[in-house]
């Protein structure tokens, strides 16, 4: 989502043809079991959703203006950035997904417009931007306490990816227009790169070599080389490239298009378009992926839903009712027990 503070803080081959969405399927997914996770913006609530029924589990308060969720591994515990508005958020939200009733709501004090989210090898602490402040959080989720807050020495730090060692962090920097690297065990900012103006969606390969990022500004997807600082174009004409999302063996990126309501599908290595998905009228905004990278999840802002996407196949093969303004989606292959 673009931020509400001011800013700053004032395909190599021809695209194959869109997809069509498939006409409006009934609200379950045979053949994909587990549970998930959504965030809806405008009611400020999350919904919990039994994937392979479509049953609606629960519909729970968090605080104003959730943009973000993560599950842990186990899928037991749900955290919610709510990122507010005027004034910004304060807090995230925890929720015991069996349960489905909020545990707890973490104040972060001065972080303020938590926005970005991504759990710690651990599950014990979460990595959260504080857009306002320009840094990232890390928060222990048991006890709520602020372990220690990283500079990324930059505005508008909206979305944070996480290397797969746990350590290595990569902000994109919508008001100063770069990418942030930081070491999170030492609380420390490494190293700033520019790139293409208002970077919002963010994704890192598992060995931390290449950030992928979006561009609000000149739309593009650039690919950020770690190592030596170069940036490359992975993808032009994306109007607004929402997220970036690679599949579990890092092979394909996934790059919902909000204002063109489209989801593509790039080959990470080679960077040529595989195919498009086109959502009318949708919103394609916060998307997640199954543990074995076959199904997608997209929420549908403008819907009020969320859809399932073979990912091989692209194409949608399920509806899911979410609530109103849907954005931030994590799924957990654990299957709730029936209340």
């Amino acid at each position: 989502m673009r931020p509400a503070v001011a800013l700053p803080l004032a395909l190599a081959l021809a695209a194959p043809v869109a997809a069509p969405l498939a006409a409006p399927l009934a609200a379950q997914v045979p053949g994909v079991a587990g549970t998930l996770v959504v965030t809806n913006k405008r009611p400020s609530t999350l919904t919990i959703l039994d994937v392979a029924s479509g049953r609606t589990l629960a519909t729970l308060p968090t605080g104003a203006g959730p943009h973000e969720v993560v599950l842990s591994r186990d899928g037991r515990t749900a955290v919610v950035t709510d990122y507010g508005g005027r004034p910004a958020g304060t807090t995230l939200t925890v929720v015991d997904v069996p349960s489905a009733r909020v545990t707890r709501t973490i104040p972060l004090g001065e972080y303020r417009a938590p926005h970005g989210l991504v759990f710690l090898p651990g599950d014990s602490l979460v990595a959260v931007t504080s857009e306002a402040t320009g840094n990232v959080v890390v928060v222990h989720v048991g006890d709520g306490a602020v372990r220690r807050a990283v500079p990324t020495q930059a505005a508008g730090s909206h979305m944070v990816a996480v290397a797969a060692d746990g350590a290595t962090a990569f902000t994109g920097n919508m008001g100063a227009h770069s990418v942030s690297r930081l070491d999170l065990r030492a609380g420390t900012h490494v190293a700033s790169w520019p790139v293409p103006n208002v970077p919002e969606a963010i994704g890192v390969t598992p060995d931390g070599r290449e950030v992928w990022v979006g561009s609000n500004a000149l739309h593009r997807v650039s690919v950020l080389d770690v190592a030596t600082g170069a940036v490359t174009t992975a993808a032009d004409s994306v109007d607004w490239p929402y997220r970036v999302l690679f599949t579990p063996d890092a092979r394909t990126v996934l790059i919902p298009d909000m204002n063109r309501d489209v989801v593509r599908f790039l080959d990470r290595a080679s960077r040529r378009e595989l195919g498009r998905l086109a959502v009318p009228g949708g919103g394609p905004q916060g998307i997640t992926l199954t543990p074995d990278g076959r199904h997608a999840f997209l929420s549908l802002s403008k819907e009020g839903r969320v859809v399932v996407i073979d990912v091989t196949a692209r194409r949608v093969v399920g509806s899911l009712a979410a609530g109103e303004t849907p954005d931030g989606v994590a799924f957990t292959p654990t299957v709730q027990p029936r209340r």
